[in-house]
């Protein structure tokens, strides 16, 4: 891998709107396909928008119409907007790309970047992104008077929860002491080179994501880092710590293309 250099591209009143950022990571993926530049990851803030990934579902977007922005990433829908530090690592790996190792490089940066704010984070499996987790499910209060033995998220497929108001609201799911998403991964690769990147909650309004059902994911939530630590926390804070891990887990990654699997006949000598 090259060394990798970071682009600052806006800020607070200086947010980049999403269609204008995707097309500057088309101009850097095609630059960084060509060699002309090294490895660049592109930091920035988005004004509120909702994008939604390959994988959204119609019964995952906004009931009220809001807009969202279809694109080419994998996942489902979320949000971006302002506390949130968004990343687009555009990175050239080797081929057959090994997506899920190049999911968790990135998701070992964001959570040595949460631990240095003393935020305890972890994977989920089968989960992409970074979480805080909950509590045992047999310790978490009851949603509604009702046992969570019964709860409607995972039992009903008529439920929704974005009708059913606060007690199932993923901005309050720490409230509910359930696991909730503190950064989300979604990336494209193309040409092999990775394009869009990861999203890290610092200090947004949380509840925008209760207009969704972030990432389709119907029995947790979201969750900042300026949350969990029960104080405020600015992006110019957080912007040089994840500049720091990521430069380290990239500069000390070994790169390897993805192992394939032979068949028998493949593997029988002629």
């Amino acid at each position: 891998m090259s060394e990798l250099r970071f682009v600052r591209l806006g800020f607070g009143e200086d947010a980049v709107e999403y269609r204008e950022a995707w097309q500057k990571q088309r101009e850097v993926h095609a630059a960084r396909f060509a060699d002309e530049i090294p490895d660049t990851c592109l930091l920035l803030e988005h004004p509120p928008v909702y994008t939604a990934g390959r994988r959204t579902e119609d019964s995952e977007r906004p009931l009220d119409g809001t807009p969202v922005i279809d694109v080419d990433r994998g996942g489902k829908i979320t949000w971006h907007g302002p506390g949130q530090l968004v990343g687009y690592p555009i990175l050239k790996l080797p081929r057959p790309v090994d997506v899920v190792a190049h999911v968790r490089r990135l998701e070992d940066a964001l959570i040595a970047t949460c631990a240095e704010f003393g935020v305890e984070t972890s994977r989920v499996e089968g989960r992409s992104g970074v979480w805080v987790l909950g509590d045992p499910v047999e310790q978490r209060p009851s949603l509604g008077g009702l046992s969570l033995d019964f709860d409607p998220r995972l039992h009903d497929e008529e439920f929704d929860p974005r009708l059913n108001g606060p007690e199932y609201a993923p901005s309050n799911a720490g409230q509910r002491r359930e696991d909730r998403k503190l950064a989300a991964i979604g990336i494209r690769i193309a040409k092999g080179v990775s394009m869009h990147g990861f999203s890290l909650n610092v200090n947004p309004d949380n509840t925008w994501f209760d207009r969704i059902v972030p990432c389709g994911i119907r029995d947790a939530g979201v969750a900042s880092l300026a949350n969990e630590l029960s104080r405020d926390l600015t992006i110019e804070e957080v912007l040089p710590v994840v500049e720091k891990h990521l430069r380290l887990v990239m500069d000390n990654a070994v790169l390897l293309p993805r192992e394939i699997e032979k068949t028998e006949t493949e593997k029988a000598p002629v």
